[in-house]
């Protein structure tokens, strides 16, 4: 788990950088404008400017576990438990991607209902259980980590094709690189 913490610590510093970089203030969302969080660093006119927190609730994600009758790899669970943040945009190899984060206690609950409802999709299709971390430009695939292997992959919602992109999720951080 403190591999996964610190290697989405990491990105995370790298991507607020870029943004400072690039911009010269702190990441900003217009999708996230008029949505509660401890991340509001700035509310402008029609968005805001955002920087991680520290998680305040259990680091765990014993719901999920209980609903689907599961025990849940401790790196998915340092991944969504490590900070609030707002969602981040990444690239490996020139695939584009979003790594999707907690941005309050209220959105918590969502990201476990969803992760629930992932994991109850897959076992209807009698698929092996994967946990999404990031969203793509297409709608049709996620980017997870396989609860049985730890593995970072790519695969199309609903099939059986995946694809490996690293040996770990705290490998996977490491690799990516923060786009704006």
């Amino acid at each position: 788990m403190e591999q996964t913490s610190q290697a989405l610590t990491d990105f995370t510093t790298r991507y607020c950088a870029l943004w400072q970089q690039q911009c010269g203030h702190l990441p900003a969302s217009d999708a996230l404008y008029g949505v509660a969080s401890p991340c509001i660093a700035q509310t402008l006119e029609d968005e805001v400017y955002w920087q991680p927190q520290p998680f305040t609730l259990a680091k765990n994600l014993d719901a999920v576990e209980r609903a689907i009758d599961l025990r849940i790899q401790p790196a998915v669970e340092a991944f969504y438990t490590t900070q609030f943040a707002g969602d981040m945009s990444a690239q490996l190899d020139g695939r584009e991607l979003s790594l999707v984060q907690v941005w309050s206690e209220e959105d918590f609950v969502r990201v476990q209902e969803n992760l629930i409802g992932h994991l109850v999709m897959k076992r209807r299709l009698k698929h092996s259980p994967t946990l999404f971390i990031a969203t793509t430009e297409s709608e049709l695939e996620v980017i997870s980590v396989c609860n049985l292997s730890g593995e970072v992959i790519v695969e199309q919602l609903g099939k059986q094709k995946r694809e490996v992109l690293a040996g770990s999720l705290a490998e996977f951080l490491a690799l990516i690189q923060p786009v704006r």
